[in-house]
């Protein structure tokens, strides 16, 4: 434990030599805009992973880098998670810069393997010099039925939400794909508070979310419900969830645990009242979409990341098994694929992801056993010069086949074990049918 840990310890440190190696933007050989890949070495388990079920099929793997990072970050890093919609992948990057900071929203089309930028936020913001911009788009992005993306910004520094910077408050926000146009739903909601977490209601459109306060002011944290049509807050209340909500599609109910892991709170919309106490507890640092059969999926924070499946007809919880494979233990998103029988993740969200060999790893509901469908460590750095160092923002196509992966990582060469946050890439695993069997 004591060598993970000073590992980890490393990831986080940047030595000037180390940035004077790494030039902007972050380019592919030949000018390329993505690169694809199909090899036996994505299966090829490094010695510490030995033991690990891996995929018989190699996949066929995509990997590009983000544009718009023409400049140095601080770092350069992905917290918000992402959504798939048909062929398209919907993610968010920030330079983590305060207290002028910035972030940025892409889609990614699968058919075309293009990317482009739909949002670049101090834009859309439009603030004075000298107020504060956001450097993070810390929450989900949902899709709502009136066809917009929602989502909200968090800040890069934790000392620069202060009046110094004219800080109100952080922004829900809204862009619509199809147009590139983006709106402010609403700026400080409730207060002077950042806004880390998110899900959205996209049938009755409430957007939900948790915060975190500046340095200054109430520091409790809260939960509201946002109503974005009429444009008004419809509950506030102090207690609120952690880093994740569960949303139940299917009954429209709202769930939250006010720690990483402990009893469920839930929020029913129909009564506007604070939410109750139920009796069923959850580890809850991530969470599925609803599944066609009806649960959910969570994985509790470390030190034991383990599956948790809730039942959103009875309210009731199942603890399915460790999520852990290698060394790593931290989870930030979980996805269910289509069919709701395979979940994927990625361990080492914070850092440490190469030191599990990159591993891309699935999770059978109805086996309860894990496979590796892909080691992406050390192949992307051999041939690439990247080195995938944590997500937190995966994401399953409609169709099952694909897992799309938002990275932190680094591009510098390693100096002793010292890595470098200094560029934000992704990669598309095609996962072969033959893997992902009803």
């Amino acid at each position: 434990m004591r060598s993970v840990l000073r590992s980890l310890a490393v990831l986080f440190v940047c030595t000037a030599s180390a940035w004077a190696e790494v030039s902007y933007p972050p380019q592919l050989p030949g000018g390329k805009a993505v690169a694809t890949e199909t090899s036996q070495a994505f299966l090829k388990a490094p010695e510490s992973m030995k033991s690990v079920a891996v995929a018989a099929a190699a996949p066929t793997v995509d990997f590009l880098y983000y544009p718009g990072q023409t400049y140095k970050g601080n770092p350069w890093s992905n917290w918000g998670d992402g959504a798939a919609v048909g062929e398209k992948y919907y993610s968010a990057i920030g330079d983590h810069l305060g207290p002028a900071g910035n972030a940025f929203v892409y889609e990614y089309d699968a058919k075309t393997k293009k990317i482009r930028q739909l949002v670049d936020l101090r834009k859309v913001l439009k603030m004075p010099e000298g107020h504060y911009t956001p450097g993070k788009i810390h929450s989900r992005i949902d899709l709502g039925s009136d066809g917009w993306l929602y989502y909200s910004t968090h800040r890069g520094s934790t000392r620069v939400t202060v009046d110094k910077y004219h800080y109100r408050g952080d922004w829900i926000l809204r862009t619509h794909p199809q147009s590139g146009k983006t709106e402010i739903v609403a700026h400080g909601p409730v207060g002077k508070q950042c806004i880390p977490c998110s899900v959205l209601d996209p049938e009755r459109m409430i957007f939900y979310g948790s915060t975190s306060a500046g340095d200054r002011g109430d520091k409790r944290q809260t939960f509201f419900a946002y109503d974005t049509k009429a444009g008004k807050l419809l509950y506030r209340g102090y207690e609120g969830p952690s880093r994740y909500m569960i949303f139940a599609k299917s009954t429209g109910m709202l769930y939250y645990t006010p720690k990483l892991a402990g009893k469920l709170m839930r929020y029913d919309p129909k009564a506007g009242r604070a939410p109750v106490q139920l009796d069923a507890e959850i580890g809850l640092r991530a969470a599925t979409q609803e599944t066609p059969d009806g649960y959910v999926y969570t994985v509790s924070n470390r030190p034991e990341a383990a599956v948790y499946r809730f039942n959103t007809r009875t309210e009731k919880v199942d603890k399915l098994g460790p999520a852990v494979v290698g060394k790593m233990n931290y989870i930030t998103t979980i996805d269910a694929d289509p069919t709701g029988r395979y979940l994927y993740y990625v361990p080492g969200a914070h850092g440490g992801t190469h030191l599990d060999g990159g591993a891309v790893v699935q999770f059978d509901v109805k086996t309860r056993k894990k496979k590796v469908v892909a080691y992406l460590y050390p192949f992307l750095k051999d041939k690439y010069g990247y080195t995938p160092i944590g997500t937190f923002s995966t994401a399953v196509s409609a169709k099952g086949d694909k897992l799309y992966i938002t990275w932190h990582g680094s591009l510098a060469k390693e100096i002793g074990r010292k890595l470098s946050w200094d560029a934000c890439a992704m990669t598309v695993v095609h996962i072969p049918a033959s893997e992902r069997k009803p």
